[in-house]
This record gives C-alpha cells, structure tokens and sequence, in this order.
C-alpha cells in the first residue's frame, strides 16, 4: 500500500473520533477536524487560542460536496473557481449541515473546494467537509513548513500526516465574499 492510502486512513479514523489532524493542505500546513463535530472544533479554537467569533474554513472534495454544505451556490462561484489560479476560499451565506461553531455569526462560511489529491482523497473518504486553519497560535505567523510549526501545536493534534506539502509557495488562499444577491467582494487577494 502506498503511504497516501496509509496516511489517508489513518487520518480519518482519528477524524471520525472527533480528533484533530495537522496535515499538509492544497496551501500551507493546517490542522483540521471533521466540520460536523461541535465539541472537536471547540478542541481546535482552544487548540489554537482562537476566539470563536473568529471563524475558521472548511474544506470539501468537489461542486457535488459544496452544494450539500451551501442552501444555494450563486451562478458566479462556479466561474471563480473554474478559473481562479490559485486555491481560492469563498464565503457563502447560509451553510448547511456544519456545526453551529464553525458558521460565522452574520450566517456564512468560507469553503475551499481542493484541488490537492491528498485533500480530495481524505475528504471522499471522510465524506464530510473538514475544518481547515493554519497550523499556528493565533495571531501568529502562518508556517511556511513543518519545522516552523509550534511545538503547541504539534503536541496538541492528535494525529500528524507524514506527507510532503505539495504547494512548494505556501501561501495561504484567496478569499471571496458572495452575497446571496451575487455581489463578490475580495477579502484576502
């Protein structure tokens, strides 16, 4: 068996625990759970010292995975996303199926829909959408690469994938803002 389907396993198993994972994201390192599961999204804020108004993304495998997260995709984020460059995070209104903690207080999320193979393939077979944040203390700077990762954070996930991050830029994504009436307004370029 190759390593991806080992460590693709071994990630969701610690995911359908309610577990938090630090792997290597279609954009930087990020540390995750399952985005259906309340007490471990209150594990990783508390992980990250991060206060709950201050939401976190999710990410999903494809358009078929979106569209059973978001009550109505708007027409315009299938054209940004078809041809958007880079990873690109867009925020929706009204999110559906998530845990209440993980939506935003004015009802919206950001969702990115990867493109990474490791992503796509542990979100199939997680079959629901996974939290994704930065692998830091809040406030801090956003990891280039593994060594750069607090020890606070290594020691606090449960499970760390031992794959390569496949976006040598590590940066983060883009983020989009779709109003309900279509309206796109540019977040994080």
């Amino acid at each position: 068996m190759s390593d991806q389907i080992i460590e693709t396993q071994n990630a969701v198993n610690i995911l359908k625990k309610g577990g938090i994972i630090l792997y290597p994201t279609d954009t930087i390192w990020g540390i995750g759970c399952d985005a259906t599961n309340a007490e471990a999204i209150d594990k990783l804020y508390a992980l990250k010292k991060r206060e709950e108004s201050k939401s976190m993304i999710c990410l999903v495998s494809d358009f078929k995975m979106l569209q059973q997260y978001i009550e109505e995709v708007p027409e315009v984020a299938y054209d940004i996303l078809k041809y958007a460059a880079k990873p690109t995070t867009i925020i929706y209104d009204r999110p559906l199926h998530v845990a209440e903690n993980i939506i935003a207080d004015d009802n919206t999320l950001g969702i990115r829909v990867v493109r990474d193979p490791f992503c796509g393939k542990l979100i199939k077979k997680l079959k629901r959408p996974i939290v994704s944040t930065s692998a830091n203390i809040s406030g801090m700077p956003a990891p280039k690469n593994l060594k750069e990762i607090p020890a606070a954070i290594l020691e606090g996930v449960d499970y760390v994938v031992n794959l390569p991050l496949q976006n040598k830029g590590a940066k983060p994504s883009s983020i989009i803002k779709i109003g309900s009436d279509s309206t796109v307004k540019i977040i994080r370029k």
